[in-house]
């Protein structure tokens, strides 16, 4: 989804030099897209191509395809992340890092029913991230997009997703701002991306939420955005200006994902 990309572009300059504030440039002209984009367009792309689990046009990969066309965005893969998709045969490595989360914001969209966008987002997080909690991180996260997606209020997502997955949603970005650490793992990111996407007023507010809480800021406004976008749709003024970005095969991917 847009929404996730257009969090992993304002939050990029933010991942290493935390901005505790609401106030910046959404998409300053010194952001770029990270590997949360790549993967995400990955997932978009294997959509597109039916969602199938075996053969040359399984998500692990188009998934390594990908990887492999962008090896060394600006803020790049992890390092086992790195090693899987460069392996002749990639296989998971019981990762519970924030890579599954980050890549799965399609699913919860493309899919209409809650076993199927359960199922595949198990499929997207299995082929890497195979611990049970990137399993459980990527689930709830296209989950999220799904309720949103569908009408849900924030009461509603938020007893939904702690009902089913058992995270604390509790906290608040404003706490949050103030003691925030840098934490790569599912478990650590995907509660405070969707306590930012419920503490929004708006696509952009969420965004700022998400990076205001410091830590892995691209990749919490990545997941923040995914869900964001599901709930109040993103402006043309604000596609047009994220589009900018992305080079021209991943332009094609989003625009046919949309149509």
């Amino acid at each position: 989804m847009l929404g996730a990309i257009i969090g992993d572009i304002a939050g990029s300059k933010y991942e290493f030099n935390n901005r505790r504030s609401k106030e910046f440039t959404l998409l300053a002209d010194d952001c770029y897209f990270t590997d949360d984009t790549v993967c995400t367009i990955a997932t978009m792309d294997w959509l597109l191509k039916g969602a199938k689990l075996t053969g040359n046009d399984s998500y692990a990969y188009i998934l390594q395809s990908w990887c492999l066309k962008y090896p060394e965005p600006k803020r790049s893969y992890g390092g086992s992340f790195h090693n899987w998709f460069n392996s002749p045969n990639p296989q998971p490595y019981n990762s519970f890092g924030n890579g599954a989360a980050m890549r799965v914001s399609p699913v919860g969209v493309y899919f209409n029913n809650v076993k199927n966008i359960l199922d595949y987002a198990e499929a997207t997080a299995v082929v890497s991230h195979n611990h049970p909690e990137g399993i459980k991180g990527a689930q709830a996260v296209a989950l999220a997009v799904y309720l949103a997606k569908s009408g849900n209020g924030m009461k509603e997502i938020k007893s939904k997703i702690r009902a089913a997955f058992k995270y604390n949603l509790n906290m608040t970005c404003t706490k949050l701002q103030e003691t925030n650490m840098f934490d790569e793992t599912c478990q650590g990111t995907v509660p405070q991306a969707i306590v930012a996407f419920l503490e929004s007023t708006g696509f952009e507010d969420a965004i700022r939420n998400a990076i205001s809480i410091g830590g892995d800021s691209d990749t919490i406004a990545a997941i923040t955005g995914g869900i964001a976008e599901a709930k109040y749709g993103i402006s043309d003024k604000l596609k047009s200006r994220a589009l900018t970005f992305l080079p021209e095969d991943m332009k094609i991917v989003v625009e046919l994902f949309y149509k």
